[in-house]
């Protein structure tokens, strides 16, 4: 039950209980809350009245206190996690992987689902635009009327929705959130790099290859020396902070994690799936690993990269020009583990990075989701491993060879020469717009049109102070509205800048405009 309300809540104790209630596809709203943050305590009420308003979705709550405290005070932590193993209500090592799935930075936080995906988050004590998201993804307050904007006032009590304004009135609206503890600190990070780069092959386990503590280690122990290498590892049991601090470092919440020459290829489901696929050998081949030979008692050679792993036979005639359409999809055609905003092993992250950094625009394909394409290819160009990279149809290589082509400058000559352009990149696109003019607004529609009363407002309210400025039309491109979210930390829209600089949302422009503050503000 959430605290001070009385509303139909529901604490989440693990991942795996969350992936069910959103697998049920129903609306799903996931708060993710800290009893030592006043506003995130404010906001379970406001969160718990909204619960018996839409009965037909799933509020659920996740309390993060003890991994906060693990951070803040690792004795505390030990302490909590001693009393609340006793108890039920929390499970210390399930909490963290719900919060870092989600990237949480800060509390108050909600995730908000609809048909079994994640369509939208808030961050911050914000009530009216949370009633106005729960509406979007539960459906009406009452039958038949629209589903936004939600009445707060229906909601939440009107003692409830004052303390909550009031609380964000006096912190500010980007401000009604508690930062949690970002990034690692600079020796803790020099470390993680030089524990994982120790040895060629390096497996973060829990306990050692002699005596593991847990199965899914033992796992990955036992492909690895089936596949017959030579590979260091660390117990995480006996450092909390690099047990810790590697969840960050690789933005991988578990263990087993195996790392090849410093990348992360995964834990024990993709060490399982790669062993059992024929593909892990192959990855360790291709950068060089040698294996040892226990019959003989010796090392042998690795095969070194491309070619003498498969032999190009047996590709159908159809296979052979579905892939030929793939790699000539785009002028730079990256076959990879995942996506590029989730790449799923860390040599495809890397050429992400990599392209990123030339500012090279490319298409991408997911190998994990097409076996025809993940195993023809490696037919089609006899090269084992993945990613690939290709340039106007030619292979380019994979990550270590794309790493010293551009290392050498070579991949900029390639590129170049190919005709290649470079793009700017989101950030840089944002620079330019919110410098474009001195007061810069982003918004939905136009000052002549604008598509919601928000905007229309703070439209007003710089008409009326007779203020020159800038507009753009979020609504006509969604990379810019959803980039910008964050890369200001402001979830809504509208948005003003002042000569590069965020001055706020409507409610702020609102209150400038009738303090007096507004004019004098954007004419400094």
């Amino acid at each position: 039950m959430a605290a001070g309300g009385g509303g139909a809540v529901k604490e989440v104790k693990s991942k795996a209980e969350l992936d069910a209630a959103v697998g049920e596809g129903t609306p799903v709203i996931l708060h993710f809350w800290a009893s030592w943050c006043d506003a995130s305590k404010h906001m379970d009420q406001v969160f718990s009245h909204l619960s018996t308003d839409f009965p037909l979705a799933q509020f659920l709550r996740v309390c993060i206190y003890i991994y906060i405290y693990m951070y803040v005070c690792p004795c505390l932590y030990f302490t909590l996690v001693s009393v609340f193993l006793l108890f039920p209500f929390v499970e210390a090592e399930e909490q963290p992987e719900i919060s870092e799935a989600f990237s949480v930075s800060a509390v108050p936080y909600f995730v908000f689902f609809k048909g079994g995906k994640a369509v939208d988050t808030l961050e911050g004590a914000d009530p009216s635009s949370l009633a106005n998201k729960v509406a979007k993804v539960a459906g009406s307050i009452s039958p038949g009327e629209p589903a936004a904007p939600a009445s707060l006032g229906m909601a939440a009590g009107p003692t409830v929705l004052e303390t909550v304004q009031e609380f964000a009135r006096g912190n500010g609206a980007s401000e009604g959130r508690s930062k949690l503890p970002s990034g690692i600190g600079g020796d803790l990070k020099e470390r993680l790099q030089q524990l994982v780069n120790s040895h060629p092959i390096m497996l973060f386990m829990k306990g050692t290859p002699e005596s593991p503590k847990c199965g899914f280690s033992q796992k990955v122990v036992d492909i690895l020396k089936k596949e017959k290498v030579k590979f260091g590892s660390f117990d995480i049991l006996t450092d909390n902070n690099v047990r810790e601090g590697l969840k960050k470092f690789s933005n991988w919440p578990t263990f087993p994690q195996l790392y090849c020459k410093g990348e992360l290829l995964g834990g024990s489901d993709i060490a399982i799936a790669m062993h059992e696929g024929g593909e892990l050998g192959e990855v360790f081949r291709d950068h060089g690993i040698e294996i040892f030979d226990s019959d003989k008692g010796e090392l042998s050679e690795p095969d070194g990269g491309k070619g003498g792993i498969i032999e190009p036979s047996g590709l159908s005639a159809a296979t052979s020009e579905r892939l030929r359409a793939l790699i000539n999809s785009n002028p730079v055609m990256l076959f990879m583990k995942g996506k590029p905003e989730e790449p799923k092993c860390g040599f495809s992250r890397k050429v992400v990075d990599i392209l990123t950094q030339e500012k090279v625009k490319f298409e991408s394909f997911d190998i994990l989701t097409d076996d025809e394409v993940r195993q023809g290819l490696k037919v089609y160009s006899n090269w084992s491993s993945y990613p690939q990279l290709y340039i106007k149809g030619d292979l380019s290589g994979g990550s270590d060879i794309v790493l010293e082509m551009q290392k050498s400058g070579e991949l900029k000559k390639v590129l170049a020469e190919k005709g290649i352009a470079s793009v700017e990149n989101l950030e840089d696109r944002l620079k330019q717009l919110v410098n474009s003019s001195p007061v810069m607004l982003f918004m939905k529609g136009t000052p002549d049109a604008p598509k919601c009363g928000f905007s229309s407002k703070v439209v007003n309210a710089l008409k009326e102070e007779g203020l020159k400025f800038g507009s753009f039309d979020i609504l006509s491109d969604d990379e810019v509205r959803q980039g910008l979210k964050t890369f200001s930390n402001w979830p809504t829209f509208p948005q003003l800048y002042y000569k590069g600089e965020l001055i706020g949302g409507c409610d702020i422009v609102l209150e400038m405009r009738n303090n007096g503050e507004l004019k004098d503000t954007l004419s400094e």
